[in-house]
């Protein structure tokens, strides 16, 4: 995964190879315009058929000249934005989680990272054994909450670790990202909410619809405490991402 100094680096180097492809195509077409002028009013049939030749090799040089520049910015771009092997796969059991956002991008998450009752936590998981953070997906962003088990329903309870419950960061409506944690429109309770269509959901009842357009519940993770640290416990308990375009 690029850092952000890395990520400008290339972006900048991009904007650069493409400016240099612009510049000097406008450059070929006024070189092409002035060309034809001088060919339409030459006298001399025998040397603008020189001339054509000459122009038309000159052209192609350019023009692959100015193909094997672009094509080589990208492939350099394309080498240093690859991803490592396994930074796309889902959640895997044992997986460590840490933060996807803010000051503490990339540091683990444990209990005492989150306050009962809110707000969630924004997370992905990492492969403990390769120290990869599978972040080349967005399907693979985690919402994590610590509320209080009596609040919680049954089946709900059962896959919390101490209160704390983890899901998909993903509306299950157009697969766009759920972000606030607000009080919901019909109640007095606080809900997941994706502000994209307004759909909600009640992460005490499994993160099932309460309000919007969003068909089903988001999908939920099962948790584990380990020395403090969240760590994965399973496979994503339902469908992930969206089902409508967005």
């Amino acid at each position: 995964m690029l850092n952000q100094r890395e990520q400008s680096h290339i972006d900048a180097l991009r904007r650069q190879v493409f400016a240099l492809f612009s510049a000097e195509f406008q450059r070929l077409l006024a070189g092409m315009a002035s060309f034809d002028t001088h060919s339409s009013s030459s006298e001399n049939a025998a040397e603008s058929d020189v001339d054509a030749s000459t122009e038309q090799t000159r052209r192609s040089v350019l023009l692959g000249a100015l193909a094997t520049t672009a094509c080589l910015g990208c492939s350099t771009q394309a080498r240093a934005g690859e991803d490592p092997p396994g930074s796309d796969e889902r959640p895997q059991k044992g997986d460590l989680l840490v933060f996807s956002e803010g000051d503490r991008e990339g540091k683990l998450i444990t209990a005492v990272d989150l306050p009962v009752g809110g707000p969630p936590v924004h997370a992905w998981p990492k492969d403990p054994t390769t120290s990869v953070v599978r972040s080349a997906s967005r399907l693979n962003e985690i919402l994590i909450i610590k509320l209080d088990p009596a609040d919680l329903d049954e089946k709900t309870r059962a896959r919390a670790v101490d209160g704390i419950i983890a899901y998909s960061a993903i509306c299950s409506h157009a697969g766009c990202p759920v972000t606030a944690w607000v009080k919901s429109d019909v109640g007095d309770k606080e809900v997941f909410k994706c502000m994209c269509h307004n759909s909600e959901f009640d992460p005490r009842a499994g993160a099932q619809v309460v309000f919007g357009p969003a068909p089903r519940r988001l999908a939920a993770l099962p948790l584990v405490l380990a020395d403090g640290s969240l760590s994965v416990a399973g496979n994503f308990m339902g469908k992930v991402g969206g089902t409508q375009p967005g």
